[in-house]
């Protein structure tokens, strides 16, 4: 008979979906969808997760350790590439290669030569670092500063509010104004939709504010157009506004603030007339949004990482953060923000990722760190040592790296060895010495926490792995054995790994266990009520238990302790615009997931906006550039040709298109080909949004 499986999806998505997963009695998944019980994925699931068995099954799925025998860069397009660019070889010949390799480079240029490099292809507990960690730690090989998506936004968020908490996404249902800033909800947060229109259903009204016109902002109450990295300006004209009408929250602040006359005295700096030459929203329209905002209750923001990826997006999302704190929103059910809500789990991560090893191995010190978001530096600019070995898994960085041409120069590099562990020929696989095969979530146990929502699922392994694929844990824990380390932790199983990680102090996890999340599933965090309010009453976690409107800490980043606001080097504000005069937004697809789901042709029909270059009208005629045309795009970084797409999504000054695989794209580069490794203000992230081009028609 067939049975029913509950796992729980591990792509890199706030909603972290529980899913019931059919499977036949020969052991083949036949249907997915979404738990009923779970009380945010509500039975259903988003487009890129509902057509999963294509993934699962798909007849291009990467199934047996392989070794390159074609030049590098040279890559799988079709199945008739596959024997001519790799050979297959059998796990133990892989895990001897990659044994003797490193050791060999360990030995002339030391263990730091060597640098993994991961991200969110899964959120899943252990598959995002457990085994993995403990390897390279114990390895002695570099750190990866894991930068390329929410450290910038995370820290700023910190900056104030002392943790990553946020509104509970079931509380938005009690909004009554809710503003979504920089976020897709439509797109991208599919399961918070239904509670923003339950919303709108008793009274509240929907804002969104975004350069791009996304689906969320077509089904908005208001929208309003923004430039660019100018989210700070906005904000603070609105605290202006706020402050000098008196609309804050007066015994909110006094009991719960930390430098709230700091910030009058700084916001005084942006009345509305001053913002809205910056912005491009006019005065009457930031009063307007003002003066809703603050008076309307419970009001609510869900910001997104996009406004954090400019140069100044940690002020961005630091700025944002302090109106709930000035209004006093937090006080109710529905108010507040919510940027990311992981720092409510806390696992024992010290259990997972030991750190420790790194004290025991060859080195006997921490390993030096390396930013991510640099990588194309780091693979061509020669350290001492230089980056000799990459181990590349549950990541694309030929693809989502910013820099692209000098990461490709860094990985066509012939003395540097290359590993990648994926499900699928991407982008990455191309220049490849050693490519291994992995698992999905339908494959492995794991835990899964969320950033959108309170909680820790089990997800059960439901089929048997495809092919000779494995999971992270298991591949690293044989690859240690192989090249000799002898500690006791790398011989763990997957469930005495999810008992260490739930093994912590933090009242919110206690009573879940294991056998509780096998028996049930889902398990809300044990915050002792039904509404989860986590400011209500203050108590923020600071040295003070106030919202840091005043941080010190920032002083030694050389940042206004405050607030402020700098135009970004690469703006319509900036010199280079006289060159560059355009803003470009390198954007996610709303049906793939960063460059997951590129591949699939029934996700890329779900999005006939790939490789096109959306343009404003205007923009196009003064290049003489009709719908349809052949363009260049273009900066002193590189060049990328596209087709026009003329509509209403971007405003004047602004060009937009859809990350994709490189080589999916019509020249086989992809569009980080024109961002630069410029870094954030704070947290060290990338700047995808803080690039000025040119655009011109291709002639015949």
């Amino acid at each position: 008979m067939p049975k029913i499986v509950h796992a729980a999806c591990s792509h890199d998505c706030p909603d972290s979906c529980g899913v019931l997963i059919t499977v036949d009695d020969l052991g083949r998944a036949t249907r997915l969808r979404g738990d009923p019980k779970h009380p945010v994925t509500r039975g259903f699931l988003c487009a890129k997760v509902a057509k999963y068995l294509d993934r699962v099954y798909s007849p291009d799925r990467l199934l047996y350790p392989m070794r390159r025998i074609a030049p590098k860069g040279r890559g799988v397009r079709n199945a008739d590439d596959v024997t001519k660019i790799f050979a297959r070889i059998t796990w133990d010949e892989a895990y001897d290669e990659i044994v003797r390799r490193f050791h060999a480079i360990s030995r002339e240029f030391g263990p730091e030569s060597i640098l993994p490099y991961s991200y969110a292809g899964t959120t899943a507990v252990l598959s995002y670092g457990s085994m993995d960690r403990r390897f390279f730690h114990r390895l002695g090989a570099s750190q990866l500063d894991r930068t390329i998506c929410s450290t910038t936004g995370g820290e700023a968020l910190v900056s104030v509010l002392g943790r990553k908490l946020g509104t509970d996404t079931e509380l938005f249902s009690r909004a009554k104004y809710i503003i979504a800033w920089g976020a897709n909800i439509h797109g991208n947060n599919v399961h918070l939709w239904p509670f923003i229109e339950e919303a709108r259903r008793n009274g509240a009204k929907l804002v969104v504010i975004d350069p791009y016109k996304t689906r969320t902002a077509q089904c908005a109450d208001w929208y309003l157009p923004i430039n660019p990295g100018t989210d700070a300006a906005l904000a603070m004209g609105m605290m202006h506004v706020i402050i000098a009408e008196k609309l804050y929250n007066a015994d909110y602040v006094s009991k719960h603030v930390n430098g709230f006359d700091e910030l009058a005295a700084r916001v005084h700096e942006f009345p509305p007339h001053r913002v809205a030459e910056w912005t491009g929203i006019s005065a009457e329209d930031i009063l307007r949004l003002a003066h809703e905002y603050a008076t309307t209750t419970p009001a609510v923001i869900r910001v997104n990482y996009g406004v954090q990826r400019s140069q100044n997006g940690g002020m961005n999302v630091r700025t944002i953060t302090m109106l709930p704190c000035i209004i006093g929103a937090w006080k109710h059910a529905g108010g507040g923000i919510q940027l990311s809500c992981s720092g409510a789990f806390k696992l024992n991560k010290e259990f997972l990722e030991r750190h420790d090893l790194m004290l025991t191995g060859p080195l006997k010190r921490h390993a030096r760190v390396v930013n991510m978001s640099e990588l194309g530096r780091a693979l061509t600019v020669l350290d001492d040592p230089p980056v000799k070995a990459v181990f590349v898994y549950n990541s694309n960085p030929l693809a989502i790296a910013p820099n692209h041409n000098d990461v490709v120069c860094g990985f066509l590099r012939p003395d540097l060895f290359t590993v990648v562990h994926d499900q699928f020929f991407t982008d990455s696989t191309d220049y490849a010495d050693i490519v291994l095969p992995a698992t999905t979530f339908f494959e492995q146990k794991d835990i899964q926490q969320a950033y959108g929502h309170y909680y820790l699922q089990v997800s059960n392994q439901a089929i048997a792995p495809i092919g000779e694929s494995k999971c992270n844990v298991e591949m690293f824990a044989e690859l240690a054995r192989r090249i000799g380390f002898s500690e006791p932790c790398f011989r763990e199983s997957v469930d005495e790994m999810i008992d260490g990680a739930l093994d912590s102090p933090d009242p919110w996890l206690k009573g879940l266990t294991r056998e509780r999340l096998e028996r049930e599933g889902h398990v809300r965090l044990n915050f002792g009520s039904d509404e989860f309010l986590p400011f209500a009453e203050g108590g923020f976690p600071t040295h003070d238990s106030k919202a840091r409107i005043f941080n010190e800490d920032l002083i030694q980043l050389g940042l206004d302790p405050v607030a402020q606001f700098d135009a970004p080097v690469e703006s319509r504000h900036s010199e280079a615009a006289r060159t560059y005069p355009l803003e470009l937004l390198s954007r996610k697809a709303d049906n793939f997931l960063n460059s997951s789901f590129c591949n699939h042709p029934s996700h890329q029909l779900l999005e006939p906006k790939t490789n096109k270059l959306e343009m404003s009208r205007l923009d196009a005629e003064l290049r003489g550039i009709a719908d349809g045309d052949a363009v260049r795009i273009f900066n002193h970084r590189g060049e990328v040709r596209l087709t026009a797409l003329v509509d209403g999504a971007v405003q004047p000054g602004v060009v937009a298109t859809r990350l994709n695989w490189s080589k999916l794209m019509p020249d086989g580069i992809g569009i980080n080909a024109l961002t630069s490794e410029r870094l954030t203000d704070m947290g060290g992230g990338p700047t995808f949004y803080s690039c000025l081009v040119e655009v011109e028609k291709v002639g015949d």
